[in-house]
């Protein structure tokens, strides 16, 4: 017999705080690529017409994308996690979390380009509800995956 089967401490694999980044790592990079192919990157290129490179698809831009999606990921995952050992874990309060990772990220990033002139308000009304679905999502994948998990919470 396998030591895994003579001791069943020793056949979790992943701690839940592990598990919750990888399956974030599916989701938010599931959704970024999504919401920017889908609508920001087509709204864009109509509401910036006369800049000749705007929302470009190259290898720079995807490398920077991946270090931005490994950012997102690691606060998405992170803050929540943390949020919930201090201040307690329910679907209630991971929305809540969720939604200050969205204030902290994308509400912050969005602001900051429409006052640059460089997003237009139909971009944000658009971007930023699905940013918020995005990280409640990843934020109540936090807690659902770590609060079955009491003693990550005690």
């Amino acid at each position: 017999m396998s030591t895994i089967a003579q001791n069943p401490d020793n056949a979790r694999r992943l701690s839940p705080f592990v598990t919750a980044l990888l399956i974030n790592f599916l989701w938010i990079n599931a959704s970024e690529v999504f919401r920017y192919f889908a609508f920001v990157m087509p709204m864009m290129r109509d509401a910036f017409p006369m800049l000749p490179d705007v929302a470009p698809m190259n290898v720079p831009v995807f490398l920077i994308w991946g270090l931005w999606d490994t950012i997102l990921v690691v606060t998405a995952t992170l803050l929540p996690w943390i949020a919930m050992k201090v201040f307690g874990a329910s679907t209630a309060r991971a929305i809540g979390y969720g939604t200050a990772v969205w204030m902290a990220v994308f509400v912050i990033l969005w602001l900051g380009l429409y006052n640059m002139n460089l997003a237009t308000l139909d971009v944000l009304a658009l971007a930023l509800p699905l940013a918020w679905l995005e990280m409640v999502v990843a934020s109540v994948i936090v807690w659902w995956v770590t609060a079955r998990n009491e003693a990550d919470f005690s």
